[in-house]
C-alpha cells in the first residue's frame, strides 16, 4: 500500500514548481482527485487519480465581493456562506471557491431587525469605499407602517415626513409613498435614526425595514438568505 502525501507536495512534483505554487492551484479549484475538485493542499492522496486542469495558474486568487440578502431578525454573524446558497441566477461567472469564504468583510451592516443588501468584501477598495467614504453612499430602504396613513399619505404629510421631523426639508433624506403602507427612502449615509424620527413626526412606526440599495448597486431579485457575487460592471 503506498504511503498518503499531502496533495500540494503531488501537485509540486507533477508540475515541476514549487510548493506555494502548487497550494495556489489547488486552491484555486483547478485540481481533481478521482474525478472531485478539491482546494485544500493538506488533503492526503495515494493512488488517487488526480487531474491538473490545462489551464491552470498558480496566482492568488482575485479578492470578491458577496451580496447577501439578510432576512429580518438575524443576527448576520449567525448565516453560513457557502456553495449551497448561491443564487442560482447569479450572473457574475465566477466559479465559487473555498477562498472565497474566507477573510471577508462586512461593510454597511444592518441592525438585526433589519433585512436587505448586506456587502461583505475580500476587496480593500470596496471596504474603504463603504467606510471611510459612508457618509457620501446613498442607502435606500423600503419600510413597511403603521400608525397615522391617511393623514401621512396627504401632501402635506409626506412634507413633513421629508422635513425628518424639522421644520426644513431634510437635504439627504427622500421619503415617498410606494403603495399604502410602505415608504420608499433614500439618504446618504444609512443611519436608521433620521428614519425613524420623520416617520414619528408624522405619526408612523416603523414595522420592517429592508434595504434595497447601496450606492449604485441594487439587491434586486435576489432571495432572502441567498448570496451572489459583485458583478464586474457594478460600483458602489
Amino acid at each position: 500500500m503506498t504511503d498518503s502525501i499531502r496533495l500540494a507536495k503531488r501537485i509540486a512534483e507533477m508540475r515541476a514548481c514549487s510548493r506555494r505554487e502548487a497550494e495556489l492551484i489547488i486552491v484555486g479549484g483547478w485540481v481533481k482527485v478521482d474525478g472531485v475538485v478539491i482546494e485544500e493542499p493538506q488533503f492526503r492522496v495515494a493512488d488517487q487519480r488526480i487531474e491538473i486542469d490545462p489551464a491552470a495558474v498558480s496566482e492568488q486568487a482575485e479578492p470578491v465581493t458577496l451580496l447577501l440578502h439578510k432576512p429580518a431578525g438575524i443576527a448576520a454573524s449567525t448565516l453560513q456562506l457557502d456553495y449551497a446558497n448561491q443564487w442560482s441566477e447569479d450572473a457574475s461567472g465566477l466559479q465559487p471557491l473555498k477562498v472565497h469564504f474566507s477573510r471577508l468583510t462586512a461593510c454597511a451592516p444592518l441592525d438585526d431587525f433589519a433585512g436587505g443588501l448586506l456587502v461583505l468584501t475580500q476587496d480593500w477598495r470596496i471596504a474603504r469605499k463603504l467606510t471611510e467614504d459612508a457618509a457620501t453612499v446613498e442607502h435606500e430602504f423600503v419600510i413597511e407602517v403603521a400608525g397615522d396613513l391617511a393623514t401621512s399619505q396627504t401632501p402635506e404629510g409626506i412634507k413633513r415626513l421629508n422635513r425628518g421631523g424639522g421644520a426644513n426639508p431634510s437635504s439627504s433624506l427622500k421619503i415617498s409613498w410606494q403603495n399604502e403602507t410602505r415608504l420608499r427612502v433614500a439618504l446618504k449615509g444609512g443611519q436608521i435614526a433620521p428614519i425613524a424620527q420623520a416617520c414619528a413626526s408624522a405619526g408612523l412606526q416603523i414595522v420592517t425595514i429592508k434595504r434595497i440599495r447601496l450606492g449604485g448597486v441594487a439587491m434586486g431579485k435576489l432571495p432572502a438568505g441567498q448570496w451572489r457575487y459583485l458583478r464586474a460592471a457594478e460600483r458602489f
